[in-house]
């Protein structure tokens, strides 16, 4: 990247760096996962300006020290078949008035149907984490995944592989743009997420130990309410009563229409979904419709989406179905060698707290101790709100600065 590039950064609001178009054909670099294809600069907010975001969410901001700016970042990755295609994520860099290095924290978002809500795009949610952990002195990696923000595609939902290879490339992304910036990164990496992004957080956790990128040393993990054992509590619990009838629509449909275009699940939409819904249902998971649409235009219970059949093959999966929840079940079946922290809420009706409890039962049976925080009778999102600062002061102390 040259000067003059790095110069428009700061003075425009679009700023787009294009690799090797100039060079001649024997020069260009070759294409590699994880190379940096443009920024944007999004946000640039005040230290105030953060507390009132994260105030007016209901989040505490008593962590906050400095303004944060956003990029939006676009690079090389791969699809879930490892085809070359290209992501988006959320790069945030603390404005704290120094030049030297930073430690980084990967931030893995929850579930998403909208890609325009995505941290790179939408001011909302999903920037919550990620103005907390800038705020308070760190970088912050929050990838989009495939098919979310600007990135091509349809999102493979709850796919944990292609999950982690976005977010591994996120990260490499991420060390060029932050150095470019004149904010290098020190190679230390603390590890976050939240619901489908804490499932995923613990397996880039695990993918970061085994070697991953040897530029990035995991230094401690703390994921909040994921869903870490879809087949022993997160499916059963459709079907308990353990869920809440929205959101186990919601999950349901999501997962069912992204995990048919891996696994062959059903054959055609009628197999699986009651009329009318087999007929929309595929169409308003594209990415391009918000929660709220998807809802109003589906059923109140997941038994009356799905027809007889199939209803009783989900709650008694055998085969590909199985499979399919399996191929996620593992991500806490490891021994990290990093400090790790469950976040949860016995009130979580998302993501029943039977999922952390899961994760902790695999971990042990590794010989790690993870400690629980129960945040007690709040919702899923509150979960989230509660738990945020409480992990930027965990990370805090492991770094020595609090």
């Amino acid at each position: 990247m040259t000067k003059s590039i790095i110069r428009a950064i700061a003075s425009t609001a679009l700023v787009a760096i294009s690799v090797g178009v100039a060079a001649p054909a024997q020069a260009r670099t070759p294409e590699r996962r994880g190379d940096l294809l443009s920024l944007t600069p999004v946000s640039d907010l005040t230290p105030a300006q953060v507390s009132g975001f994260l105030k007016g969410a209901g989040v505490d901001s008593a962590t906050v020290r400095y303004g944060v700016r956003g990029y939006r970042v676009t690079y090389r990755t791969i699809t879930p078949q490892g085809t070359p295609t290209t992501a988006t994520g959320l790069l945030v860099l603390p404005l704290d008035g120094r030049h030297g290095r930073v430690d980084l924290v990967a931030d893995t978002h929850g579930t998403m149907v909208d890609r325009d809500y995505a941290p790179s795009v939408g001011e909302d949610f999903g920037r919550l984490s990620p103005y907390l952990h800038a705020s308070a002195g760190r970088a912050v990696a929050a990838p989009d995944y495939l098919g979310l923000g600007e990135g091509p595609g349809r999102h493979p939902y709850m796919d944990t592989a292609s999950s982690v290879s976005a977010s591994l490339d996120m990260l490499r992304a991420t060390r060029t743009a932050a150095r470019e910036l004149g904010r290098p990164l020190t190679g230390d990496v603390y590890g976050t997420g939240f619901s489908q992004g804490g499932q995923v957080a613990m397996a880039l956790g695990k993918a970061l130990t085994q070697g991953a990128d040897a530029h990035f040393r995991l230094k401690a993990l703390a994921p909040v309410s994921g869903p870490y054992d879809l087949a022993g509590q997160e499916v059963p619990a459709l079907f308990d009563g353990r869920v809440n009838d929205t959101s186990g629509v919601l999950y349901t449909s999501y997962w069912l229409t992204a995990q048919n275009r891996l696994h062959p699940l059903y054959g055609s939409a009628a197999e699986a979904f009651r009329a009318p819904y087999a007929g929309i249902v595929d169409g308003l998971l594209d990415g391009t419709h918000t929660e709220e649409e998807i809802l109003g235009a589906l059923p109140g219970t997941v038994k009356d989406l799905l027809t007889p059949a199939f209803y009783a093959r989900l709650a008694d999966p055998r085969g590909a179905l199985l499979a399919a929840m399996r191929d996620n079940d593992h991500t806490c079946d490891w021994k990290p060698a990093v400090p790790v922290r469950l976040y949860t809420a016995t009130g979580d009706t998302d993501v029943p707290i039977a999922n952390t409890l899961s994760c902790v039962g695999q971990l042990a049976a590794h010989g790690k101790k993870a400690p629980v925080v129960d945040q007690g009778e709040v919702d899923h999102n509150g979960a989230f709100k509660k738990s945020g600062p409480q992990i930027v002061r965990l990370f805090d102390s492991l770094a020595g600065t609090a």
